[in-house]
């Protein structure tokens, strides 16, 4: 054999270990003399022959994995459906929720709404990135010590019933988590810019400041588990029994307080109330607290009523 057959050796072996460095080295030079003898027995030209036979053999790195059973890609077939339903499952929901979260403290902490959206946009960004490098980072380690993952084998039990029909489009989803994000930023806008202009400078919050002790980041919160609910429905593209009775908590962990606090005058800002006169004409005051009690208990209600509805008719 030529140089051109000891240079192949040598980039071969060089990634495999040590210890299999001469046993490999034996055998992978005895199957290049058999392959060439094959060829020249029949009357081709040994230089030729060796160089075919090479080629054929390929890239020696890739030969060398093999040797060394080292896999030459990151997320092997064995681990990659559940790299693959992590990372969608945590980035469909993680960056947006950080995001929102770190877009209302920067307004709330005194920049313009334009800084907020830019800020939480910025994070959410950074967040799916460092999602992504770190789960597929130990799926990787997982992948090359070759831990087992525990989960279940699939089994035709698992096959879904027939084609689903999409109750849950991407349009309604998208304009609810726009509507509720643009809630979720007026709660602590209005107390810095609430466009209710006072006898000085500085704008008058609507609801009372004294709120912010726990209602309104509680509210805030069920505002944003919400946003979660709305992309949990449309991965799952229908109305579950689950997702109705989670919808249906969220619906009066939201109405009950906002029922409550308008009911014993605590929702509104006292100087709010002081800043309109009509307000406390008569039954101003009341007749409003009517119209917000009632309003959202209807609302909640039918909001409770219509998922059931669509449940039960997915179901029929």
């Amino acid at each position: 054999m030529t140089t051109l057959t000891d240079r192949y050796l040598a980039a071969t072996l060089r990634s495999v270990p040590v210890a299999r460095r001469e046993g490999i080295a034996t055998e992978l030079r005895a199957s290049i003399e058999d392959m060439v003898e094959g060829r020249t027995a029949g009357g081709q030209d040994a230089t030729a022959a060796e160089r075919e036979v090479l080629t054929e053999l390929g890239d020696p790195g890739q030969l060398a994995a093999r040797y060394a059973d080292r896999r030459l890609q990151l997320i092997g077939p064995t681990y990659y459906l559940a790299w693959e339903r992590l990372l969608k499952l945590l980035l469909s929901f993680v960056p947006a929720t950080v995001g929102v979260l770190v877009g209302l403290v920067e307004a709330a902490d005194g920049g313009t709404v334009g800084e907020g959206i830019g800020e939480g946009i910025a994070t959410a960004i950074q967040v799916a990135i460092q999602i992504a490098f770190w789960v597929t980072l130990v799926f990787a380690i997982l992948e090359r010590t070759n831990t087992p993952l525990g989960l279940p084998r699939w089994s035709v039990d698992q096959l879904p019933e027939g084609p689903v029909h999409r109750q849950i489009t991407l349009t309604d989803v998208a304009a609810s988590i726009v509507f509720l994000a643009l809630f979720i930023a007026y709660l602590p806008m209005q107390h810095f810019r609430s466009f209710v202009p006072t006898d000085g400078d500085g704008n008058l919050p609507i609801l009372d400041p004294a709120l912010w002790s726990f209602w309104l980041p509680f509210l805030i919160a069920v505002l944003v588990a919400t946003i979660g609910l709305e992309i949990a429905k449309y991965r799952t593209g229908r109305w579950t029994w689950p997702l109705v009775a989670l919808n249906a908590a969220l619906d009066l962990a939201f109405a009950v307080p906002v029922v409550w606090l308008m009911s014993t005058d605590r929702l509104l800002n006292p100087d709010f109330v002081a800043r309109f006169e009509w307000l406390g004409e008569g039954e101003n005051l009341n007749t409003i607290a009517t119209v917000v009690v009632v309003g959202t208990v209807l609302v909640t209600l039918w909001d409770i009523v219509e998922s059931v509805v669509k449940k039960r008719r997915n179901s029929a």
